[in-house]
């Protein structure tokens, strides 16, 4: 059966790649060109139209919302992003479904499993379950590479404890050493596991593992305390309040 093809705009680099990821664990998808920003995306699309288009919402230059008001002829979309606030108005442009960063691959697989059922007109849900089954036979990655100076460190995600933002850099704390890397929050969150990773502050993510104490608005991990900012906090507490016992 002939793969959907599909393309990638989004100007993180770790999000980029992550979605390459996923899209080259899926059999009925091609990844035709990944993309740093929309102008080039609008350009190629104008000559070489796909089935399905992932694309950020917020990009230097010209936005995923602006690219998608710029099509003229509209493929399959679906939106990433970190701000849940946009997702009103990308609904509003007919976009398919929406994946809030950092995106799982069980999040995403299912947005694609949907979409596929679309792009086929339901009409081959058994062969689209196949699918499926083979592609969640693949092994979860639990390891990240970041950029040290010139050089690449693989961090295995068990052993991160947290990260902390400065500025244009992050700083990953695991038990035994610092790491400092020339990266965002946001693309470093994009490529975390959400059901292992959770954004407490605009300068924190945590480990949920990790974590040895919470109180109000702090929590602690390795003996650190980490703020709890309110925008973050309900979405915590959430999560928290599913593993407490006895509650």
């Amino acid at each position: 059966m002939t793969p959907y093809s599909c393309i990638i705009v989004e100007d993180e680099p770790l999000a980029r790649n992550l979605l390459s990821a996923y899209i080259s664990k899926v059999p009925r998808l091609q990844l035709k060109h990944a993309f740093s920003n929309a102008l080039d995306a609008l350009e190629y699309l104008r000559e070489n139209p796909v089935d399905v288009l992932f694309s950020d919402i917020q990009m230097p230059e010209v936005t995923g919302i602006t690219l998608l008001k710029l099509l003229k002829s509209k493929p399959l979309i679906i939106l990433t992003t970190a701000y849940s606030e946009y997702a009103l108005e990308g609904y509003e442009l007919e976009v398919y479904d929406y994946l809030l960063k950092p995106i799982s691959f069980e999040r995403f697989l299912k947005a694609v499993e949907k979409g596929i059922a679309r792009l086929d007109g339901n009409n081959s849900a058994a062969g689209t379950q196949v699918h499926i089954q083979e592609m969640q036979t693949v092994p979860p990655v639990d390891y990240i590479f970041v950029k040290d100076g010139t050089k690449l460190i693989k961090i295995n995600l068990s052993d991160i404890l947290y990260i902390e933002g400065l500025k244009d850099y992050v700083c990953i704390y695991t038990p035994n050493r610092k790491i400092i890397s020339l990266q965002t929050m946001k693309s470093l969150e994009a490529s975390l596991p959400s059901d292992r990773f959770v954004r407490v502050h605009n300068s924190f993510i945590i480990a949920l593992a990790a974590i040895e104490e919470i109180e109000k608005d702090r929590l602690v991990i390795n003996k650190s305390t980490i703020p709890i900012s309110d925008t973050y906090k309900k979405a915590f507490r959430e999560i928290v309040d599913k593993r407490q016992i006895g509650s």
